[in-house]
């Protein structure tokens, strides 16, 4: 039986939610959002839930993932509850139930937190440097296996658990009985999904919001490639060397669009940032610009008596590591194509189960 918490929203106004209690249930959100239709109140269904305290059937459900967050709902919303606010911070409240670590939930409400995070990091990162006495070519080198060594351990040790536990949440618990060859059979999506993020494309606002996030993760991808696999800073290939400047230039631009979007206000998915979005655009930013002057650097000779250049890098690359990409927004990436995923077996195992019938 599904209890009531008043107290629900309180917590998720830590996670930037506004106001849910002041929604009167007119139905405005449901009747603008492409999402909702005669099987599901998208998303009055999760402003009826939080506003219940029902958590148990959040954390059961996909719909807040399902969001790509157009805005339409917060703006056309007579009571400015801000529905579609509500929905991130739902993926916020959600990523730290996901987190068998609990550092998502602490890093999202407090933002101290966040902050000791990132000057921590930066320390051990400058007390690497003057353990090794400051020899570029050693921490160049050890840099280079942090990164490499840093996607195994932050993927199978915390990515992979909390996405198992999503999946135990929202597809075992419930009882969702799911053909196993579905699983393999669905796997596609998940791929089509992750890489090209095409569900933005429901949206009925400007596209060029969806092009741009496209451009980004792949550019991401690419840079994180040559850089870890093609060892683009040592690498001599020309062809290595030009498409690293090409991918570090591309995220510089997207992501300066992104910051630039989010100072102005310009769009409703821009006029509310939490200190997490900030973190992904800006960390995002600095590490394409800083790896484009790194190369730069190493091309023209000068690195080695430009040390500090690296170090700035490496620690803007550690920073994204630890922090954003296993606890911040990276993880929206992740959790979003596999709640994707989810939803498709969901749909498989009623197809089953409706031919058994």
């Amino acid at each position: 039986m599904a209890r009531i918490n008043p107290e629900f929203t309180d917590e998720l106004k830590k996670y930037g939610a506004f106001d849910p209690n002041a929604c009167y249930n007119c139905g405005n959100c449901t009747a603008v959002c492409t999402l909702s239709d005669e099987n599901n109140s998208f998303p009055r269904k999760m402003v009826r839930y939080s506003v219940l305290g029902l958590d148990s059937e959040i954390k059961a459900s996909l719909d807040p993932w399902l969001c790509y967050y157009c805005g339409e709902c917060s703006s056309t919303c007579p009571r400015e509850a801000d529905p579609g606010e509500l929905m991130m911070s739902l993926r916020r409240w959600l990523i730290a139930k996901y987190d068998w670590t609990g550092l998502s939930g602490l890093l999202y409400k407090y933002l101290v937190a966040s902050v000791s995070a990132f000057i921590l990091l930066a320390v051990a990162v400058i007390w690497f440097g003057y353990y090794e006495s400051f020899h570029l070519e050693t921490i160049m080198h050890y840099g280079h296996y942090f990164e490499m060594g840093a996607i195994s351990v932050v993927f199978l040790f915390i990515l992979l658990p909390n996405i198992i536990h999503m999946w135990w949440l929202t597809t075992y618990k419930p009882g969702v009985k799911v053909p196993l060859s579905a699983y393999f059979r669905c796997l596609s999506d998940l791929l089509v999904h992750m890489f090209t993020q095409k569900r933005t494309l429901g949206c009925d606002d400007n596209q060029v919001r969806w092009f741009e996030h496209f451009v980004l993760v792949l550019g991401y991808l690419l840079l994180l490639f040559t850089t870890v696999f093609l060892d683009w800073f040592s690498s001599q290939s020309l062809f290595v060397i030009i498409l690293g400047y090409i991918e570090s230039v591309i995220i510089f631009v997207v992501t300066f669009d992104f910051i630039r979007r989010r100072i102005q206000k310009d769009q409703e998915i821009s006029k509310h940032s939490h200190p997490s979005d900030w973190f992904f655009v800006i960390w995002l930013f600095l590490m394409g610009l800083s790896a484009f002057f790194v190369r730069l650097f190493v091309d023209l000779n000068i690195l080695e008596n430009n040390i500090w250049l690296y170090l700035v890098h490496l620690i803007i690359l550690v920073q994204w590591a630890l922090i954003i990409v296993p606890f911040g927004k990276w993880t929206h990436f992740l959790y979003r194509s596999f709640a994707i995923y989810f939803a498709t077996l969901q749909q498989a195992a009623i197809k089953q189960n409706g031919k058994k019938s």
